[in-house]
């Protein structure tokens, strides 16, 4: 019950700025729309592999609009902004566990962004661009899975960005960094297997892949729903650390005011 209020006021709070946020999506659909430019100038005289031009512009464009789900969060969940404050010691104290609290109010932000900047995104696409429609119900179920997992890892990474603040009372540089990475290494701007062999390495030793690249593979019906067991994977050992965190925090916190 409490998951469901946090959530449902945090999607409430954020119908109040509908308008403004049609700013974002404009400007997020004109970026998008601009790497599908770049992807076609590329494409003339090439094959692009088992993409085609089609299937390349489908990456793309699904990429762009799934950004609002797997990348565009909160910073750090807006513990940084408690530190300053002081409020991180009472957030710390309330019969509630802290993860838990903060992790349900992003599913209502992620939910609110899904219905009016990923859906919005998308039907601009859809006719406008020769988008890939899955024919399979299955296959949409499937991707609705990756996407899930791709925010609930993003979500662990800005708790854990968000906790840093506790110990330098700054960690938007690390938001940044890790956003910098998601753009490289998740196969957002390039598909994976297109990067230097030893970028590609490390790209599939890391969670990245799984917040952009799988999704969107699947989406496209080139990726079998068995390779979420490394979403899994990775959700489950992020949780495992983001509880672990919390206990640090709750043995000794620093704060800056308050």
């Amino acid at each position: 019950m409490l998951f469901w209020t946090l959530a449902r006021k945090m999607y409430l709070s954020n119908l109040q700025y509908r308008s403004a946020h049609l700013v974002h999506n404009i400007a997020s659909a004109l970026f998008g729309l601009i790497y599908v430019s770049v992807w076609t100038g590329i494409a003339e005289g090439r094959s692009l592999g088992e993409y085609g031009l089609n299937g390349i512009i489908s990456y793309v464009a699904f990429n762009q609009a799934s950004l609002w789900v797997a990348a565009f969060l909160n910073n750090g969940l807006g513990m940084e902004q408690s530190v300053r404050t002081g409020q991180i010691a009472l957030d710390l104290v309330k019969p509630v566990h802290l993860f838990y609290h903060l992790m349900s109010k992003e599913w209502g932000q992620i939910a609110y962004q899904f219905v009016y900047k990923f859906l919005p995104i998308y039907a601009l696409y859809f006719f406008v661009l020769p988008l890939h429609v899955p024919s399979s119900v299955t296959t949409y179920l499937w991707t609705a899975v990756a996407l899930t997992l791709a925010a609930y890892i993003s979500i662990c990474l800005n708790y854990l960005i968000g906790a840093l603040a506790l110990w330098t009372t700054e960690s938007r540089w690390l938001y940044w960094v890790n956003y910098a990475f998601s753009m490289l290494l998740s196969g957002f701007l390039i598909p994976i297997e297109w990067l230097p062999s030893w970028l590609a390495a490390i790209s599939e030793a890391s969670f990245y892949p799984f917040l952009h690249y799988v999704p969107t593979r699947i989406y496209l019906g080139m990726e079998a729903p068995a390779a979420l067991t490394g979403s899994v994977i990775w959700c489950a050992l992020f949780t495992a650390l983001c509880l672990a965190v919390t206990g640090i925090m709750r043995r000794k916190v620093e704060v800056q005011g308050g």
